[in-house]
């Protein structure tokens, strides 16, 4: 009889152990669970977690500036020129230096720049650059102690990220919109196919061009430029553009390094290969990029290259796609020579073309 009540005190004993080292590694865990009621027992927190981007709104927002251009113009004829108000818009602070990453058209034409910055601070900005391709500016301040904006190299927007967008719409002062990804790598929003942009459906309004576009960590992903408009006047609701963060930043040190952005041009456009020109044209492959339209007078057009001619190498190097085949032609130097290898009816060509310069970039400073 004692030897039974040993043991089942033996066991009770171990069950007592285990159970309190059960306790005491959820109390670690768990510290919710440390919460007492009136009654000292222990209650489990049924408070949801706040879903909250403040801390990466704190991080970002304080780089994000106010954009003001006054141009000189006169009310009556009579009367001399005055600066006065021209537009409004937004822009980033990307390093220490004072430089300033905004939008070209926020700042066209303006014979005047004013910078604001969120703690107040007021500067008279200088126009260091822009490019009128991808409708980037950079802007230079002087001045210590500058917020500049987070920044990850290694980030790549995806579709479904979560952004916020950060600038001053209507001049209201600074406002933050949320939304997603909703695509990337659209093109065709413009008339110049330099352009590679994120979609979203993060709020930009007039005010947010040239504004920052962050990830819930305050990085920056891209620089807003617009929103969508199925006619002259219409606004879409919730689809929004912006610059890619990795485009930007390129264009950006072009721009500080050179003061404006020296690209190769060829005078074409295309389209990517799809399954139709693969069997019309028997290419065998899905890679390449169609001529659909070309300069009559361009570079591409003098060297012998004829529309419906199928890209599929430059200097022997394959062509994956269109923005792959535009990004090498605007990164080749012009006065370069660089040999296109096409398909033309079924025949494989060799053709040297020479690069030149858009022809409208001198008119771009």
């Amino acid at each position: 009889m004692i030897s039974r009540f040993a043991s089942f005190a033996s066991y009770l004993g171990k069950s007592i152990v285990f159970g309190l080292a059960i306790a005491a590694i959820l109390l670690l865990l768990l510290p919710n669970l440390r919460e007492q009621g009136s009654g000292g027992s222990l209650l489990i927190s049924s408070q949801p977690a706040a879903i909250s981007f403040a801390e990466g709104v704190r991080r970002a927002a304080p780089a994000v500036v106010n954009v003001y251009t006054r141009s000189l113009r006169s009310v009556t004829d009579s009367q001399p020129a005055q600066l006065r108000p021209q537009g409004l818009g937004s822009g980033v602070l990307m390093s220490k230096k004072g430089y300033i990453l905004t939008n070209y058209h926020v700042i066209a034409d303006a014979d005047q720049i004013i910078v604001a910055l969120q703690d107040g601070r007021i500067f008279t900005a200088e126009l260091i650059g822009s490019d009128i391709y991808t409708d980037l500016a950079v802007l230079y301040i002087e001045s210590d102690d500058l917020p500049v904006i987070p920044q990850n190299r290694d980030t790549v927007a995806m579709v479904g990220d979560v952004v916020l967008a950060i600038g001053n719409p209507y001049n209201l002062g600074q406002t933050i919109t949320q939304g997603i990804v909703s695509a990337t790598g659209r093109s065709g929003m413009a008339s110049t196919s330099y352009q590679d942009f994120l979609q979203t459906d993060a709020a930009i309004n007039r005010g947010n061009s040239g504004g920052a576009l962050v990830n819930s960590l305050g990085e920056l992903v891209g620089i807003n430029t617009a929103a969508y408009y199925t006619s002259p006047n219409v606004e879409s609701q919730g689809i929004s553009f912006a610059i890619p963060y990795a485009l930007a930043h390129k264009i950006m040190n072009k721009l500080i390094s050179d003061g404006r952005v020296i690209r190769g041009y060829l005078g074409i456009t295309g389209q990517q290969v799809n399954p139709v020109h693969a069997k019309q044209l028997k290419l065998g492959t899905l890679t390449g990029v169609v001529i659909d339209n070309m300069e009559p007078d361009g570079p591409a057009a003098r060297a012998g290259l004829l529309r419906n001619d199928v890209m599929i190498k430059m200097d022997d190097i394959a062509v994956a796609g269109v923005h792959d085949a535009m990004d090498r032609i605007a990164e080749t130097r012009p006065g370069a020579t660089v040999n296109i290898t096409v398909v033309r009816r079924g025949e494989r060509l060799n053709i040297p073309v020479q690069v030149h310069e858009p022809p409208a970039l001198a008119r771009n400073n």
